[in-house]
Order: structure tokens, then sequence, then C-alpha cells
């Protein structure tokens, strides 16, 4: 049986091109057609096929021209040439230029038939290899193996790995891109409950009644859309883990019923009656201040409490300098690795802008920047040209020349460095503390804290 795909024929010639349709998709294919290079070109672009079958010749823009633009766009894009038999080296050097093969016209049916299937299924095995070398080099941060050299962040997962092993609710605050969904992953890996499974659920991308249906499921006909019955992530995550990112978020209606579940284990599906029981430990990640949240009357006292039996406040990128460089150097071999690449190393005016950058997107946004630098470099070093734009135009605006350097050298502490954050924020806003926490990603109550803290 062939491997399921999507087959974009580009040929100027109707016959052909519907000829080669009606095979193609009697075996199983989807097809999709374009009369000349520029249609095709314009076709690829929009629905991505998995094979693309091209004839040389043809007006507007030849297949050669067509190969050029879909190989710089995607190099292991697989094309196969169709030529009449004038024109066979015109397809060698198709070849030559990346196309995996060629056909003359007129077509031998069984041999497209080979072609086609070996060639999917080369592209196939590579696209599984590549997920596979993912995985197996990304099981260890993915699964809560953190990297850590700063005080504050060691501190945390201590308090990580001392908890685990209870079945007592956990609450993680800290910004966005802090690592959360990490943390909550290392608490159930190391629980007795790591052969269960861990249901994850972002409660800020569901509206109120998606939200419902997802975390306690739905009967059939419970709502227009409810074709059938809908078992929900609670029953999913029984004996297991059950992760709420973002619980901020969430109704008042369904804060309710999320308390009800958490004080004696019992729901009923939405459009049900029948009670369901279920043992689940749920750990919840907030981006917000969740005491603010019950002062402003936007979150249940009773059930803030119900969640926050074991609290984990996880520092900002700004707040762990230390983590910055060895991360970097893990998401270098990362990106590296999943896009065969040899890691390249980095100039020293790549890692002062790096550093100086203030990372308001914190470990998430290190992780794009640095993704982005890899594979767009073709070099064995990353300077300071591939540091993208607005890091370069941001960085240098928080820390001295001197400070990255004894940061780099090791010479210099945690405390001492967040000091030299603050202190040059303060005085590049010329006192104005709204200002200068703006700068340093902040809040004014933490930087007032800081202030304080560090006798300012």
């Amino acid at each position: 049986m062939p491997l399921f795909a999507t087959i974009l024929i580009v040929d100027d010639e109707k016959n052909t091109r519907d000829g080669l349709k009606q095979f193609l998709e009697a075996k199983g294919y989807d097809i999709l057609l374009a009369a000349d290079g520029s249609e095709g070109w314009e076709i690829y672009l929009k629905d991505k096929p998995d094979l693309v079958l091209c004839d040389v010749k043809m007006p507007k823009m030849d297949g050669i021209v067509l190969l050029e633009k879909i190989i710089a766009h995607d190099s292991k894009a697989t094309v196969i040439f169709l030529t009449a038999y004038g024109s066979v080296e015109d397809a060698v050097k198709a070849m030559k230029k990346g196309a995996y093969y060629y056909l003359t016209k007129p077509i031998n049916l069984e041999e497209l038939d080979f072609l086609v299937t070996k060639s999917l299924a080369k592209k196939n095995l590579e696209e599984e290899n590549q997920e596979l070398r993912q995985a197996l080099f990304t099981q260890k941060f993915e699964r809560g193996e953190i990297l850590a050299v700063s005080p504050k962040m060691k501190e945390a997962l201590r308090t990580v790995d001392k908890i685990a092993k209870s079945n007592s609710a956990v609450l993680i605050e800290g910004e966005s891109g802090t690592g959360k969904e990490l943390i909550a992953h290392r608490i159930h890996r190391l629980s007795s409950r790591a052969s269960k499974p861990f249901i994850a659920v972002h409660c800020a991308a569901l509206t109120e009644t998606l939200l419902a249906s997802e975390l306690f499921g739905h009967e059939r006909g419970a709502f227009t859309g409810a074709s059938e019955r809908k078992i929900g992530r609670f029953e999913r995550a029984h004996q297991g883990t059950l992760f709420l990112d973002e619980v901020g978020e969430i109704s008042a209606e369904t804060q309710v019923k999320l308390l009800r579940v958490l004080q004696n284990g019992e729901f009923e599906r939405v459009g049900g009656s029948k009670t369901i029981r279920v043992d689940v430990r749920l750990v919840c990640a907030t981006n917000k201040n969740l005491k603010e949240e019950v002062n402003k009357g936007r979150f249940r006292e009773d059930l803030y409490y119900r969640i926050n039996v074991i609290y984990i406040k996880l520092p900002s990128l700004r707040e762990r300098p230390e983590d910055i460089l060895p991360l970097i150097d893990y998401f270098i071999k990362y990106f590296s690795e999943i896009n065969g690449k040899k890691p390249p190393t980095l100039a020293p005016d790549a890692k002062q802008a790096l550093l100086q950058y203030p990372w308001p997107g914190n470990i998430r946004e290190l992780k794009n920047i640095i993704e982005r630098m890899v594979v767009l470099s073709n070099e064995h070093h990353l300077h300071l040209a591939n540091v993208p734009d607005d890091i370069r135009n941001n960085s240098g605006q928080i820390l001295s020349s001197s400070t990255t350097e004894s940061l780099l050298n090791g010479s210099r502490n945690l405390s001492d460095v967040e000091k030299e954050f603050i202190k040059q924020a303060l005085n590049d806003s010329r006192g104005n503390k709204s200002s200068a926490a703006k700068k340093l990603g902040i809040s004014r109550r933490t930087l007032y804290r800081k202030i304080d803290e560090y006798k300012l």
C-alpha cells in the first residue's frame, strides 16, 4: 500500500496532467495540478506537497527555474522531472541542481509508480530519522532535566525534588517562558505517578465552554457540535498528573467546578448526570500573581488555597544570568543536531550582545533566537552579524561591557550582576522607577523590593 501523500503535477500538456492525475489518484494519492511553473510555484507555497512531478519546458516559468525556487525554499524537497527524449540533457542538469530523478515521455506508468513509491518512502524515512534524533536529543530537556547554574534556579529545583513524591497540589508562578511546564514534567517524572499519564491543559487558549469540555468531557448532544461522547482531561489523567497552565485565566464558573473536583474528586461530564470519581495530582501554573488576583476578587480564595499547597516561584532569566551561557551552548548543540549541522562556535561579540540583552521573553525567547541564528547561518562561527537586529539594538542598554566581561569569566556572583542591572537601569532612566522597571522587564513592586534589598 503506498504512503499517503500529496503530489503536485506541473505540466503544460493537459492530457499529461489529466492522465497522471487519474493514475495516481487510483493509487490513493492526493493530486494538485498546475499548467505552468508560475502556477506550480504558487500552489507549492500554498499547499506544501510531498512530491512534485514537473515538466522541463513550460511557458511563464520553466521547470529548472521552478526547481531552483523549490530547493531554495526547502532543500529537502522531492522533485521528479518529466521530459521529452530530446531534453534529457536538461533533466540531468536538473538532477545536479537537486532533482530526485527524471522520466522521459511517454511516461512508463510502472516506472513512475516505482519511483513515486521509492521517493516518498525515502522522504518518510528521513523525516522519521530526524524526528527520532530530535526526540532523543531533547528527551532530557523536555522531560525535566533542567539546566541550572544560578543559586535561585538550583533552589527551585531542590524544592521540586523534595516535594515530587507527595500527592499535594502544586502552584508554579513565573513569567511566560521561564519553564513552568518543564517543572511540571519534572514533578511528574520524579513522583510515584510517573508510569501514569501526564496530561496538560493550556487554559488561556480555550473559551469557557471548550475548557469545561476539555477538563470534564461531555456527553453526546450536550451542545451544538457534540456528536459523540468526549472523555475529559481529568478522566484521562486518572492516577497521574494534570497540569493546568495559566490557571489564573479560568472563569468564575469553571473555578467552582474545579474546586468541587479538588474537594471530593468528583464531577459530571458536560450534559451528563453520572458522577465520575478520579484520583489526580494537580499541578497549576500562572504568570500572574494569584494572591493579588484573589485580593481583586478575580480568583476564588478557597480555590487558591486548594491549588497552592506547595508554592514554587521560578526566577526570570534576568534573575539567573549565570544560566544564559549554558543555555545558549545547549541550544546551539540542540538545533545543530536536529538540522544536521556541525555546532558552530559563538564569537565573543555575539556572546556579549546576547548577554547584554534583558530577555523579556525568558528561555522561550532565547531558544527561538538561537534556533534562528543556527538555522540561518552557513558558517562555522556565529558572529555579531548573526544576532538579530532587535537583539543588537536592545543589548548594551542594561549591562555594561565590564559587567558582561566579569560574567563571562565567572568573577561576579548573581547578586552582584543583578544589582548592576538595577543600578544601570535606574541611571539610564534618571531615577524614574516606572521606566527602569519597564527596561528591566519587571514590575514596579519587584523593583522597589530589589532597591530595598540592595540598599540602593
